[in-house]
């Protein structure tokens, strides 16, 4: 017999699912294309790119590229979130993000996000032009994020993380880690919502590195496709971080890229839509790559 759809051996292309990220410019749809979040740290000592970035031309400069290698999202960090980073306060952080935040929107149209765990500098960020809160704490390290991001109707990305950067990293501790993160992302879910922020402003990353050990970050990895509540997308932030050094057993930053691609297409297998990179070039050419296999909107099939 000849196969389904005119596809060889009677294969089917994967059913089509609504998946749609609700943020202050609108909404992103993510039913089939997967899109790539560029890392933009202004920081001087983020565990990759610390100061290499730091000011707004430098790090307009940076943006530009992101953008021009395909990136769709920009992050934009002013806290280092490394293990044992040490704090900065609101005002600093404001201070290195908001200016980065409102020169990138006086030139460009596309999805920005701010990666705080604070309300002032999330605040500040979306007066000058952010349409995401990305908060690393899951918007509990400050009480006014959820009233502010139901507020101003801005996307709102809910990571796990078990303890706090500084010290997240000694000895975590999981009867069940995949469990546990999806557990955590349904409560978080009641809770936001209760707050008052719309479920589909909602996202959810698993945290990878953020109060995990290897084995953990591997479990969850495995487990991508089962993490998020229903119809609700997953974002997936494993660039250049120390578990692929652990992997390889080679601590050089340079070997981490080709290692995330990997990473970044078997993570669109099992229906990841949103990747937060460094590098975002291979990614997005790694992710159509695996789209047209699967029969996304580019595939000949």
């Amino acid at each position: 017999m000849s196969g389904k759809l005119g596809l060889p051996g009677g294969r089917c292309k994967p059913p089509i699912f609504p998946m749609i990220w609700q943020t202050r410019r609108g909404t992103l749809d993510l039913s089939r294309r997967a899109r790539v979040m560029g890392i933009l740290n202004v920081t001087p000592d983020s565990f990759s790119d610390g100061g290499r970035h730091a000011g707004p031309p430098a790090a307009l400069d940076h943006a530009r590229s992101l953008i021009a290698q395909g990136a769709d999202l920009i992050d934009i960090g002013g806290e280092s979130t490394r293990p044992g980073a040490q704090p900065v306060d609101a005002d600093e952080e404001t201070a290195r993000t908001a200016p980065v935040v409102a020169a990138l929107r006086s030139q460009w149209d596309g999805l920005i996000s701010i990666d705080t765990m604070k309300s002032a500098v999330a605040a500040a960020a979306l007066e000058a032009g952010a349409d995401i809160v990305n908060d690393v704490s899951g918007l509990r390290a400050d009480p006014a994020m959820p009233g502010l991001c139901a507020a101003t109707g801005c996307g709102v990305v809910v990571m796990h993380m078990r303890g706090e950067p500084r010290t997240m990293q000694l000895a975590p501790h999981y009867h069940d880690v995949v469990a546990e993160v999806r557990e955590f992302f349904h409560l978080r879910q009641e809770a936001l919502t209760a707050a008052g922020i719309h479920e589909a402003a909602l996202c959810f990353d698993p945290g990878i590195g953020f109060g995990k050990t290897l084995a953990h970050n591997l479990a969850l990895l495995r487990a991508l496709a089962h993490l998020a509540p229903q119809n609700r997308p997953l974002l997936l932030g494993v660039s250049r971080k120390s578990f692929i050094a652990k992997l390889l057993e080679d601590d050089d930053f340079s070997l981490r890229d080709w290692p995330t691609v990997a990473l970044t297409a078997r993570a669109r297998e099992q229906g990841v839509m949103l990747h937060r990179v460094h590098d975002v070039l291979p990614n997005v050419q790694a992710l159509r790559m695996v789209e047209a296999i699967l029969g996304g909107p580019d595939s000949p099939l």
